[in-house]
């Protein structure tokens, strides 16, 4: 599984050879940073942590600042682990075909072939870029939801309205939401008016239509959850 993480911007369109007009969520994901490497005999569990979003050194407090700086990263806003993933370098994508991705000594290719063997397609330090995906490719993308306060259960559950006529009061109300004499309480996990959005969400299902190395683009079919400069997990879905 391939996986970066990046910046919504916004939506547009773009016209495919056909001349479909496609609506597409533009996310800027900047070169992320290999900043750790989970292993499971030593964390527990396998995963690969990644360092997003640049942001001036004085923004983010100093345990992360001497975190990043092991790893040879610049200041990052958001640190992520992800689990089950082997993620190409850029070294190793930009490597032509039938040729290795980096020369080095023989002790430099038998840790690479631990690495390979132990399911670790990155090290510390290496580079992630958009490079890892393409167009066409199968993604699922997660961010925080866009948040709409406080919602009745019209708009929060799409509970029909009452009768607007002949004297009902009934119209947005909920109803009736508990029993009488036993239980005499109202039953945990009911559907209420409250809080609705600003929640995790994971969109499956999309598609890559378009990858822009040069500006570190990435062009997914149709919307993802969040608003404009929300943080977003991209990762390959399947």
């Amino acid at each position: 599984m391939t996986a970066i993480v990046g910046k919504k911007l916004g939506m547009t369109r773009v016209f495919l050879e056909d001349g479909s007009a496609v609506p597409v969520t533009v996310i800027e994901a900047a070169p992320n940073k290999v900043t750790a490497i989970r292993k499971a005999d030593r964390d527990g569990y396998d995963a690969v942590q990644l360092a997003a979003i640049p942001v001036a050194e004085d923004r983010i407090r100093k345990p992360e600042a001497g975190h990043l700086k092991k790893a040879g990263a610049a200041g990052m806003r958001t640190l992520v682990e992800f689990r089950d993933v082997e993620i190409p370098t850029s070294k190793e994508v930009d490597a032509p075909a039938g040729e290795p991705a980096s020369e080095g000594s023989d002790e430099e290719s038998g840790e690479a072939e631990d690495a390979s063997s132990d399911g670790e397609a990155v090290k510390v330090g290496d580079d992630v870029t958009v490079s890892s995906f393409e167009p066409g490719q199968q993604v699922k993308v997660s961010a925080v939801s866009i948040g709409k306060g406080f919602q009745g259960t019209i708009k929060r559950h799409n509970f029909s309205r009452g009768p607007e006529t002949h004297g009902s009061h009934n119209v947005r109300a909920p109803g009736s939401v508990g029993a009488s004499a036993d239980p005499a309480r109202v039953f945990k996990g009911m559907r209420m008016p409250g809080q609705m959005g600003s929640r995790r969400v994971t969109q499956r299902g999309a598609s890559i239509v378009e990858v822009d190395t040069e500006r570190n683009l990435l062009l997914i079919r149709g919307s993802v959850p969040g608003g404009r400069n929300t943080t977003v997990e991209v990762r390959s879905d399947g």
